[in-house]
């Protein structure tokens, strides 16, 4: 099962699952399909959408997930690799209206260098980066509070 989290902000990421519909339609995505929707309002019949879960029935859909697409947001993002999962991130833009700045470009950006997940800028790379996942072997992370800081740090130092 595939499992996208699209957090709790209260903007639309419409894009990422107009492309996760496609390769669905495509049969590039051939698993289940279950999508933390948030505030994101989007109707399909290729994948269960939730708009809000509580914190244990998100936890039980991550224990159950091989594969977790999710928005930029550090907190999908610790949650899911904390549980060993291979994480593709994408990042909700400014310029679409989906947040108010772009930080999640270099949220996405540094968990990827890092090699915690498959993080891509683009939703069209999406495809790709499914590809690409099947043999990724993620970096295991440990919960290090100063490891934390010091990402934490990095991103602040590249503002």
């Amino acid at each position: 099962m595939i499992l996208v989290l699209l957090g709790t902000q209260n903007n639309s990421f419409h894009r990422l699952l107009e492309e996760i519909d496609r390769l669905i339609k495509n049969k590039v995505i051939k698993e289940e399909v279950m999508i933390q929707a948030g505030y994101t309002k989007y109707t399909s019949e290729n994948m269960k959408i939730l708009d809000f879960v509580s914190k244990e029935e998100l936890e039980e859909l991550q224990n159950k997930a091989d594969l977790i697409i999710t928005h930029g947001g550090v907190a999908s993002i610790l949650q899911s690799i904390t549980k060993e999962k291979k994480v593709i991130a994408i990042p909700r833009l400014h310029q679409y209206q989906e947040h108010v700045n772009n930080h999640q470009t270099e949220i996405v950006e540094l968990f990827n260098q890092k090699g915690y997940i498959v993080g891509i800028q683009r939703v069209e790379e999406l495809e790709k980066a499914i590809g690409q996942v099947e043999k990724f072997e993620p970096r295991k992370y440990t919960q290090n509070h100063d490891k934390m800081l010091k990402i934490i740090e990095d991103f602040i130092d590249k503002i």
